[in-house]
């Protein structure tokens, strides 16, 4: 990548931080007469960017994979679609993508904000460790089969990651976690792809309009806790025993949570950038030698390790929009 093109992980500025709400990073944008697709857009911060969104004036489609349970989250909300999707099943993506390229619409924003995290055991597909291929590969699927629509768009893609991925690269002998499953270094090594997808994607698309940002929302309690105990919640400090937040100032606000991949989806800031890491509604520096606290580990920006990440996804997905 040329010195021109790439994009350095470091502050500019943006004025907003850690506290910013999704509405107030909007304040003043017109969004209307734009489309976003945002995966997990009827719970959690998803469904805080669905409403930051379509309050700006936004047409949001929210690919879910229990149809039922969004159209309830987001019932009385102009602006928002619902469609069938589940990520961990290849063929329900190829459906979901064939079903909008049939709409002859084009996309201003995909926002891959649904996910899973540090869940037991689970294999779907083809065998796929599920953290993996969830929250990778199917979001990588997702957006080379809608690469039509992105492309005539002129989209920015933003790939939902997370300070989780310090717990991992990607274990290059073992993807899928054949042996030694553990499910917060799985959870890490899916989150360093997300970054990965981010950094290839923006260096293939760049030079045809569409950017690509992955991001920490920061901490959050919403569902996607939903695979660990009390026990271990009231362990990391995360909650007192009664499910109360121990410490309110550690947790964001799920209006908060949405601040950052609103951002990253919106900010005029961000015109001509791309294919970098983002935290506190910023581009997030490099993480500290010692790997502790924020910032971004260098196996997840390298872009040799995004590129070889690339061919074993389309490899894996049998989908690559940018194939000679």
């Amino acid at each position: 990548m040329s010195t021109s093109q790439h994009t350095p992980q470091h502050s500019i500025g943006s004025g907003f931080g850690a506290r910013s709400t999704a509405a107030e990073v909007l304040a003043g944008l017109d969004l209307t007469g734009r489309l976003a697709i945002v995966t997990g857009g009827y719970s959690g911060i998803g469904l805080e960017t669905t409403r930051a969104l379509t309050a700006a004036g936004a047409r949001v489609v929210v690919p879910a994979r229990r149809p039922a349970a969004a159209r309830e989250s987001l019932a009385g909300l102009s602006g928002a679609e619902v469609d069938e999707l589940d990520l961990g099943d290849l063929d329900s993506v190829r459906g979901f993508a064939e079903r909008f390229l049939a709409t002859g619409r084009t996309v201003g924003m995909v926002i891959d904000s649904a996910g899973i995290m540090a869940c037991p055991e689970t294999r779907v597909g083809p065998g796929w460790e599920a953290q993996f291929a969830t929250n990778h590969l199917g979001h990588f699927a997702l957006v080379n089969r809608l690469w039509p629509a992105l492309e005539a768009g002129g989209a920015r893609v933003v790939s939902v990651s997370s300070s989780g991925h310090h717990a991992s690269g990607i274990r290059w002998d073992d993807v899928h976690w054949r042996t030694g499953y553990d499910k917060w270094r799985a959870y890490g090594q899916a989150k360093t792809a997300n970054v990965l997808f981010a950094v290839h994607l923006d260096r293939l698309a760049r030079g045809r309009g569409v950017r690509a940002f992955a991001l920490h929302p920061g901490g959050i309690l919403t569902p996607l806790q939903r695979h660990l105990t009390t026990a271990e919640m009231v362990r990391f400090g995360w909650i007192d025993e009664s499910g109360r937040p121990a410490d309110p100032d550690v947790f964001k606000t799920p209006q908060q949570g949405a601040a950052t991949q609103v951002w990253a989806a919106t900010s005029p800031r961000l015109a001509g950038l791309g294919g970098v890491y983002l935290e506190d509604c910023d581009i997030a520096g490099p993480a500290p030698a010692d790997g502790a606290g924020s910032g971004v580990r260098d196996w997840a920006v390298d872009p040799e390790q995004a590129a070889r990440l690339w061919r074993l996804s389309a490899e894996l997905t049998g989908v690559d929009a940018f194939a000679a």
